[in-house]
C-alpha cells in the first residue's frame, strides 16, 4: 500500500481551480487501486494536506499521468504559494476507526503482503 500526500499553501482559487480539483478527485476515485483519501488543514500555518491511499504504485502513477492532473500541475503557480509531495510506502496500519472515520478504517489491522519481514507484526505503541 502507498500514500501520496500533497501539502500546499494556497493563494486565491478561481473557477478553473475548482473545476480541475473536482475532475482530479473524480479521476482518482475511478482508478482501480484507489483506497481512499483525507484532507487536513493546519490552522497555525495555513497549510493544507491531501492524502490519497493506493494499493500499488501503478495505481498512483495513473493519477500522476492523468491529463487533468498534468494540466493542474502546469498551472499550479496560479493557485498555490508552494507545495511539497510525499510518496510513501505504508508498512502497516492499525486502529479501531470505522470506514466512516478514516479511509483505511475498514482494514484496522493491515500489514501488506509485500511489507518487509522486519516490520513488527504488532503495534509498536
Amino acid at each position: 500500500m502507498y500514500s501520496s500526500t500533497f501539502i500546499f499553501a494556497k493563494k486565491q482559487y478561481d473557477d478553473t481551480f475548482y473545476r480541475l480539483d473536482g475532475e482530479i478527485a473524480a479521476a482518482a476515485r475511478a482508478i482501480p487501486g484507489y483506497l481512499g483519501e483525507e484532507t487536513w488543514e493546519n490552522p497555525a500555518t495555513g497549510l493544507i494536506s491531501n492524502v490519497y491511499y493506493w494499493d500499488s504504485l501503478d495505481a498512483l502513477q495513473q493519477l500522476m499521468n492523468h491529463p487533468r492532473h498534468l494540466e493542474a500541475k502546469a498551472s499550479q503557480d496560479n493557485w498555490l504559494a508552494g507545495y511539497q509531495v510525499v510518496i510513501a510506502q505504508v508498512l502497516r496500519t492499525y486502529g479501531n476507526f470505522s470506514a466512516e472515520q478514516h479511509p483505511l478504517g475498514r482494514t484496522p489491522d493491515h500489514a501488506p503482503e509485500a511489507a518487509d519481514a522486519n516490520v513488527p507484526s504488532r503495534p509498536l505503541f
